[in-house]
C-alpha cells in the first residue's frame, strides 16, 4: 500500500480524481445538451406527450442519480488504493 502523505501519491490521486470528475461531468453534459439538441428528431408521441419529454423528464434524473453512484463507487476505490480509508 502507498504512502498516503507523499507528494507523489497526493499528486496522483488528485489527477485520478480529476479525470473521473471530468469524465463524468462530461457524460451528464451530454446528456443534459443532447436531450436538448435532439429533441425535435424524438418527433414521437407517448401518451400524448412527446417523446423527448419523457427522457428529460424521467431518463436524465435516472442517469444523474446513475453517474452520483458511480462516482461514489469510483472514489471509495481510489481511497482505498491510495491507502484513504474513512472507516479505519
Amino acid at each position: 500500500m502507498p504512502d498516503p502523505t507523499s507528494d507523489a501519491d497526493l499528486h496522483a490521486r488528485w489527477r485520478a480524481c480529476l479525470a473521473l470528475t471530468a469524465g463524468l461531468m462530461a457524460i451528464g453534459g451530454g446528456v443534459t445538451f443532447g436531450v436538448a439538441w435532439f429533441a425535435r428528431a424524438l418527433d414521437a408521441r407517448l401518451l400524448g406527450w412527446p417523446f423527448s419529454f419523457w427522457v428529460a423528464a424521467q431518463g436524465a434524473p435516472v442517469l444523474y442519480l446513475a453517474l452520483v453512484c458511480i462516482y461514489a463507487r469510483a472514489m471509495r476505490r481510489l481511497d482505498e488504493r491510495h491507502g484513504i480509508d474513512e472507516d479505519a
